[in-house]
């Protein structure tokens, strides 16, 4: 599977360590669930519908006043998500399908950004399925998707752990539509502040270090841990999904 270089570059890490997570873990006493597909990353990508949904989806979220959700947000938490699993030593299919949830996952804002998370997981059903993929793997992308939002949703498989830490690191100016600073929120602001953000797994140390660089003379700290704690805490449960712990470091600090 080929990915974007500039979310490859964002992650680096140590050695890694085999896992005992399988794509699919029936419950006891239940038959295996069939989860043997041929759908890439790159399928779903050229799909029309996939296309059309993202556009229409980080259109609807610019008129309302959103940061961007949009091809760049899609293909970087692709990225991050196949290679958080990648370099913790999951198998390779187990990490397409987390890229493949990375790129659909924000595509239900088309719809509405309330409980986008399950109108988008709903959507990719019958988009997967014209691609041919398997029932089994459509219910790992679909529980995935529907469950990285705080509000309602839990790491319930590896796809959506690594997923979540994806999402939620992507933090970063580039992010920002509006160009007159007078007049950011406070999202914009705490966005716009961060020149560079990385996160860093250990596989070796079974650590993942969101790594921020903020001017502080745009946005503090505590701003920053105003709008995103919630979603830092979500992050910290989806690093111990995966066996790891979840930390934080700004401008060398490190504050979780």
């Amino acid at each position: 599977m080929s990915l974007p270089e500039d979310g490859a570059e964002r992650i680096k890490t140590g050695a890694t360590d085999p896992k005992r997570f399988s794509p699919i873990e029936p419950a006891e006493g239940s038959e295996p669930v069939d989860a043997s597909s041929n759908v890439t990353l790159e399928m779903v990508k050229e799909h029309e519908g996939v296309k059309t949904f993202i556009s229409l989806a980080d259109r609807y979220l610019g008129e309302i006043g959103y940061t961007e959700h949009g091809f760049r947000h899609a293909g970087l938490v692709s990225s991050i998500a196949y290679n958080v699993l990648h370099r913790l030593g999951f198998d390779d299919r187990t990490a397409e399908l987390a890229a493949i949830s990375g790129y659909l996952h924000d595509l239900g804002n088309f719809v509405s950004r309330t409980m986008h998370s399950q109108t988008g997981a709903a959507i990719t059903y019958d988009l997967l399925k014209e691609l041919g993929m398997s029932y089994g793997e459509i219910g790992i992308v679909m529980a995935a998707i529907g469950n990285h939002e705080e509000e309602f949703g839990h790491p319930v498989n590896p796809a959506g752990a690594a997923l979540i830490v994806a999402d939620k690191s992507d933090v970063h100016r580039s992010r920002v539509r509006e160009t007159d600073p007078a007049i950011f929120d406070i999202h914009d602001r705490v966005n716009h502040a961060v020149d560079h953000s990385f996160l860093r797994v250990d596989a070796e140390a079974r650590t993942l270090t969101l790594e921020l660089t903020i001017d502080t003379e745009q946005a503090g700290v505590m701003e920053y841990f105003e709008i995103f704690l919630s979603r830092m805490v979500m992050c910290r449960r989806a690093a111990e999904f995966l066996e790891c712990r979840f930390k934080i470091d700004i401008n060398g600090a490190q504050l979780l």
